[in-house]
């Protein structure tokens, strides 16, 4: 079964530093990096523990009881609809503009709204925790003003001990600016 959120890396790594943009449609919301180890062991392990519940409800189903084996049924989907969106969690881009993808919330903006993509030093939290540390992030400042957007920082769950991933990541995004984002 192809999946599509692990390949959209390696179309980067297989092109030449001169190709900014990699993909043939550009229309299509694409990650521009892999999901770190961190956000996939913790799918994974969510995703084992549903197929344990599932296993569950296949056998009180068996032997019966309906009713119970229908919640084990949902309680499992409510383990793997977690853990899917934890997966899809990250920035997108497209043409039509910059998307990041958080757990409960996702936040769309437009291209031609952004006012500036840069890197910068600064606190960031380290894995989604309250716990902050010193680290870079790439930061989204919208037309208008308002508070900058932090699209990833390099102690997130997808670039935690992988600093190159993030410098490629982050340069991956500001091409896709440089691309759309209409010169001012």
């Amino acid at each position: 079964m192809p999946l599509p959120f692990l390949t959209a890396d390696r179309a980067f790594e297989a092109t030449s530093d001169d190709i900014a943009l990699p993909f043939d449609d550009h229309d299509q919301w694409r990650r521009p990096y892999r999901p770190g180890p961190w956000r996939v062991i913790a799918a994974s392990l969510a995703l084992l523990v549903a197929s344990f519940m599932l296993l569950a409800a296949l056998i009180v189903a068996l032997a019966g009881a309906l009713p119970a084996a229908g919640l084990c049924l949902g309680a499992a989907v409510l383990v793997i609809a977690p853990a899917l969106r934890l997966l899809r969690v990250g920035t997108w881009v497209s043409r039509h503009g910059v998307r990041q993808v958080r757990f409960l919330r996702t936040v769309t903006v437009p291209w031609d709204r952004t006012a500036s993509l840069r890197t910068v030093q600064q606190p960031v939290r380290w894995l989604g925790l309250p716990r902050t540390v010193q680290g870079q992030a790439l930061l989204l400042l919208r037309q208008g003003g308002g508070e900058p957007l932090t699209l990833l920082t390099d102690h997130n769950a997808d670039f935690l001990a992988r600093v190159e991933a993030f410098d490629r990541a982050a340069d991956s995004v500001e091409a896709w600016n440089a691309e759309y984002a209409p010169v001012s």
